[in-house]
């Protein structure tokens, strides 16, 4: 009696009462993919299918009931992308407390959760029968399972593995038809009342499965092959080895007995003393026999002489071929190709090896599965988030923060930094402060400067580079006093710059103290040619020369001035107590209104900055970024004493020049950012940043530019923003202003 009816490419299946999909599928003429052995227990890549939009769902251990449209997995690649659903899908978090968690719920699960409730302990059951399927063991130990309605986390004292075994699929050629089942699975579709045709039994097959099927026996002579039907993807015939030779048995399915293997992939997973594990998941059972030909692990399509070209190659160790091939890598993480991975090796000379390392997860999740409660944000926010929303402000993410972009009117912010005086919200810059008596010396060999001469009072522009001598952050150093200084660094770049310098003044055994305030501390910077007008009217008479910084009072919040400048202008970075921000912006809105102060994004900072050839770490620079390849020298000083990737730096500036970031100037728009660039018919680099020049009346941009032909070109060919080629011209920077007279105003 039909109990429920789902959709199979277009056609109506109906399921019987207590179907899963497969059983719905094979009852009805039809499987989810080509073929291959088929388990009914979850151990395969064989049943796989789409259900209601989620790919990778085995068919055998998903209830029709419920599933309303299944599409077959596909025979090459993967599958496809369900279509995009702004619909956010529900899936629940159970966590629950356990002194021992079961998972398996067998003869030897049973009885281990009845010895625990004996002995008065919590006892939390797992098993995919019942519809709750452990994916993962963590260190805890923490059981994580899948349940009809979401995930189940469950932190135990201990856990029992009471997983079973799963039943060996035959590898020989033509081990990819349809038609062939384990003893288990052949029993279970039997008992269903599926019709199978001529049924042949090969191997070790129980007398229950044999009765089921109405054998009276097995066909003798050891496994070779199994031949197609005329005309089809199914199983004609088997064809097994006796002394006599070859025989071919005409059938329809054929039962393949080959023994089993213990299930063992989260017993694997657990940290020493967290798990035990009992019944035939414990079981260290004889490997198959090694086969000769055929496709070992039907997931990733490994065949036998694959192994044998990597084994040859010298990938002798089961971790490594399973990385070299793929092998135990795809949909069942080796429930199908791991005993005969063991055997290859053995049957080569090698020692029986352990099973390679199982990791969570043991199972395909959905991403809404992985997401569900973890409440994280993506993106950081600064204190003035609400009032940058509140201003009309189109907000983006940039370097992990969400950041104004532009306000409305990009051309009237870019006029306001250029003509008269500007707000920039630049709290997501990394600050930190570094004290103690070793504070020099960490510094002096971090960065390749000399720090020793930065006087209380004022601040150096700076390079970190790695040891390779490559350029992965810039900023400044300020010094407050004989060992305080104040550093800066990239928005996004303080956490990974935290490590670093801890790290290596740990290694170094220096005695420092590292405060990170990148999240405690706000900054507005002031900027404009009547910056300094619009801070006198806060109270500020004195402010900090060019490069200088002190504390101040501003609108009667205190501050740290830096006097620096990103756009070109004169600036003043306000460093001050984050819960203070908003009142600080507000006040400075205030009191610049008859100077036509005005907000500025991201869209026109990008511009300003562009236009004085400021370089921003991650665009402009790449992972291999030297100094000179950025024309950058001049930030390195060698009599500085021993820096980190000095060494590195010497060599490569030793090596001819092959790339070097230039600047570029179009008459006209810009070309778009990222676009490929020519000279003549020859590559010749990318660009890195572009934006049109109100300034400069041009299109401008920097660029990875390749030596061509033994030297640098003076002209290249990019794609415009029409799609259209157009001519730059390399040319000096910065393009704007190039003496640094208005900055330093």
């Amino acid at each position: 009696m039909a109990g429920s009816t789902f959709s199979y490419e277009g056609t109506a299946i109906d399921a019987q009462d207590g179907d899963s999909v497969l059983l719905a599928l094979l009852r009805s003429g039809r499987r989810p993919t080509e073929g291959g052995p088929l388990c009914l227990a979850g151990d395969c890549p064989n049943c796989l299918c789409t259900a209601d939009g989620v790919s990778y769902v085995r068919a055998c251990q998903t209830a029709a009931t419920g599933v309303t449209d299944v599409a077959p997995h596909p025979t090459t690649g993967e599958p496809p992308l369900p279509p995009f659903d702004e619909t956010a899908v529900d899936i629940t978090v159970d966590r629950r407390q356990a002194d021992v968690v079961v998972i398996g719920h067998g003869r030897s699960g049973t009885a281990a959760a009845e010895d625990a409730r004996a002995e008065g302990r919590a006892v939390e059951v797992v098993d995919a029968g019942e519809g709750v399927e452990a994916i993962g063991i963590y260190v805890g130990p923490h059981v994580v399972a899948r349940t009809p309605n979401g995930t189940r986390e469950i932190h135990a004292e201990s856990v029992v593995v009471a997983t079973g075994s799963s039943e060996i699929q035959p590898v020989v050629p033509g081990s990819g038809l349809a038609g062939i089942y384990t003893p288990r699975a052949a029993r279970t579709v039997l008992d269903a009342g599926i019709e199978l045709g001529t049924i042949v039994a090969v191997g070790d097959v129980d007398d229950e499965t044999l009765s089921a099927a109405s054998l009276d026996g097995v066909v003798a002579g050891e496994l070779v092959r199994f031949e197609p039907a005329a005309g089809s993807s199914n199983v004609g015939a088997v064809v097994t080895k006796t002394a006599d030779g070859e025989i071919a048995t005409p059938c329809d399915t054929v039962i393949v007995g080959l023994g089993r293997a213990p299930r063992d992939m989260l017993a694997r997973m657990a940290g020493p003393g967290e798990a035990t594990i009992v019944g035939s998941a414990a079981t260290a059972a004889p490997l198959p026999q090694c086969p000769n030909d055929g496709v070992v692990c039907p997931c990733s399509n490994v065949t036998m002489q694959q192994l044998d070209d990597v084994y040859d190659r010298g990938f002798t160790h089961i971790e490594l071929l399973k990385r070299s091939t793929l092998a135990g890598t795809g949909t069942c993480q080796g429930g199908v190709c791991l005993p005969y991975l063991r055997s290859f090796l053995a049957d080569r000379g090698e020692s029986i090896q352990p099973a390679f390392t199982a990791r969570p997860v043991a199972r395909q999740l959905t991403l809404a599965e992985i997401g569900a409660g973890a409440h994280t944000s993506t993106a950081a926010r600064t204190a003035l988030d609400g009032l940058h929303r509140k201003l009309g402000a189109q907000m983006d993410r940039m370097g992990g923060w969400w950041r104004p972009w532009t306000y409305g009117d990009p051309d009237a912010e870019y006029a306001a930094v250029r003509e008269a005086v500007s707000l920039c919200d630049v709290s997501t810059l990394g600050l930190m402060t570094i004290s103690g008596p070793d504070a020099e010396a960490t510094l002096q060999r971090l960065y390749p400067t000399d720090v020793s001469t930065i006087r209380a009072g004022r601040s150096r522009y700076v390079l970190m580079l790695d040891e390779r001598g490559y350029v992965f952050d810039d900023g400044m150093i300020a010094r407050r006093d004989d060992g305080t200084f104040l550093l800066t660094f990239t928005s996004g770049g303080a956490s990974m710059a935290e490590m670093w310098i801890r790290d290596w003044s740990a290694g170094w055994g220096h005695d420092i103290r590292l405060l990170n305030q990148t999240f405690s501390t706000g900054a507005i910077n002031v900027t404009g040619p009547r910056a300094t007008e619009l801070l006198t009217r806060a109270g500020i008479t004195d402010p900090p020369p060019w490069l200088g910084h002190g504390k101040y009072e501003v609108a009667g919040i205190p501050c740290t001035i830096f006097r620096l400048s990103f756009t070109g202008e004169v600036s003043y970075e306000l460093h001050h107590p984050l819960e203070r921000s908003v009142e600080l912006w507000n006040a400075l809105s205030e009191l610049g209104a008859d100077l036509g102060c005005r907000p500025h994004g991201l869209e026109t900072l990008l511009r300003l900055r562009l236009e004085k050839g400021h370089i921003i770490v991650g665009q402009d620079t790449d992972y291999d970024s030297t100094p000179r390849r950025l024309r950058h020298e001049w930030a390195v000083n060698f009599n500085s004493g021993e820096f980190i990737g000095r060494h590195a730096v010497l060599r490569t500036d030793r090596i001819p020049l092959d790339k070097q970031l230039l600047g570029l100037r179009f008459d006209g728009p810009p070309p778009i950012e990222g676009a490929v660039i020519w000279s003549g018919d020859e590559y010749a680099g990318a660009i890195t940043s572009a934006a049109w020049s109100p300034s400069v009346e041009a299109g401008i941009a920097l660029a990875w530019v390749y030596e061509v032909d033994g030297g640098f070109p003076t002209e290249v060919r990019a794609t415009g923003p029409d799609g259209e080629p157009i001519t730059g011209t390399v040319t000096s920077l910065p393009f704007f202003d190039p003496e640094g007279a208005r900055a330093r105003a």
